[in-house]
């Protein structure tokens, strides 16, 4: 399974996070589960994710007391889910940052469907799904697996393709070696976190970078790779 989103899910329901990571990680979702709110708060400061699924009622500390902090300190899609029903909740929990609201309990698929929109939104990927990505004179062809920079043509394997892909998806945006692997994530042979670092080291190569002083693809000491919007 080749994983598209990266979500934490703030969760003190043991039975009912599980149930929902394995659904969610069924359909292209990886999930982090956090089972508090010091937790969740710990681990949204760590890793960069692309939606945080966030309960109300949590132990340690509150799910609008997250959601304010979170909302504070970064733009990251905020999905609140809850078994409060009252509006005053729902009304305090969108105005302190939340994106959209869902009650408990809920659709598994439904969800899916709202994480899916809430990203796409937050990627800029509104209407029919792009065929061509692009970042500067960077193209990727989707349909076909094919690339080009500065209008020559990568030769590139799927795997290098994919990695290639999830940077450009996420342009000026640090990712690390982790986050990599899970969503470009290629055959067993490829689950290795020293495999991430060679197939940058060639994906570089292949861009006519400077192994030295790379600009394009850059390594962010301690956190992992980035590539840079404004040398593209």
């Amino acid at each position: 399974m080749a994983f598209d989103i990266l979500a934490l899910l703030v969760e003190d329901d043991a039975r009912l996070a599980r149930f929902t990571a394995e659904f969610l990680d069924q359909n292209g979702v990886a999930v982090t589960v956090a089972g508090d709110g010091e937790a969740g708060l710990r681990a949204a400061s760590t890793r960069s994710y692309d939606i945080v699924i966030l309960d109300l009622q949590l132990p340690r500390r509150d799910g609008l007391s997250v959601c304010r902090e979170l909302r504070a300190r970064s733009a990251v899609p905020i999905l609140v889910v809850t078994a409060r029903s009252e509006e005053p909740d729902r009304v305090i929990g969108l105005e302190l940052g939340a994106d959209d609201y869902l009650g408990k309990p809920f659709s598994a698929r439904e969800l899916l469907a709202r994480i899916r929109a809430l990203v796409r939104r937050a990627r800029g990927q509104v209407g029919p799904p792009a065929e061509v990505l692009t970042a500067g004179p960077l193209e990727l062809r989707l349909a076909s697996m094919t690339a080009s920079y500065r209008g020559v043509a990568l030769e590139l394997t799927s795997y290098e393709f994919s990695l290639l892909r999830v940077l450009v998806e996420r342009a000026g945006r640090v990712l690390s070696r982790d986050q990599l692997l899970e969503l470009a994530r290629g055959n067993s042979d490829d689950a290795l976190d020293r495999s991430v670092d060679v197939r940058i080291s060639k994906l570089r190569q292949k861009l006519g970078e400077d192994p030295r002083r790379p600009s394009i693809i850059r390594t962010v000491r301690g956190a992992g790779y980035v590539l840079a919007c404004e040398d593209v």
